[in-house]
């Protein structure tokens, strides 16, 4: 079995031969993102570890492509989302509605939670069984709906 770090790592040499530029620039920027935390905690990073790294730079991009749409960069932001497609082929399938609603309901039923004050029981449940599935900040609004907040 592979690690995630090792299957980016072929996925580069892959793209070096294709001589895929676009994709080979992207990949290399992981790596270099990975590299660098490893460096600056001094560890190797495990596979959830690099997810981790991969949500951050998704968050960015997706945040880069609002304030290039905003400026009339059509170009960058396009750049942007295929970076994020790439990206996105590295972390594990995203969580539907219906399931991270069925997540929420089952921490709260655990928690016996009954207002925004458990909120962090709650969350705490959800993000150990979403984190990497489902966006977080989405995820802490709907347990804030559903516990009347």
């Amino acid at each position: 079995m592979t690690t995630l770090k090792e299957r980016i790592t072929e996925d580069m040499k892959a793209a070096m031969r294709a001589s895929a530029r676009e994709r080979l620039s992207t990949i290399r920027m992981v790596l270099a993102a990975i590299k660098q935390r490893e460096v600056d905690e001094r560890i190797m990073l495990d596979d959830a570890q690099v997810i981790a790294v991969l949500e951050k730079m998704v968050k960015q991009r997706k945040e880069s492509i609002a304030l290039f749409e905003q400026g009339g960069r059509q170009d960058l932001a396009d750049k942007e989302k295929a970076e994020i497609t790439l990206l996105q082929a590295y972390l594990p399938a995203q969580l539907s509605d219906s399931e991270v609603d069925a997540i929420i309901r089952d921490a709260i039923a655990s928690t016996g939670a009954a207002s925004v004050k458990d909120m962090g029981k709650v969350m705490g449940i959800v993000k150990g069984k979403a984190a990497g599935k489902a966006d977080l900040g989405a995820v802490s609004a709907r347990i804030k709906a559903a516990l009347g907040g």
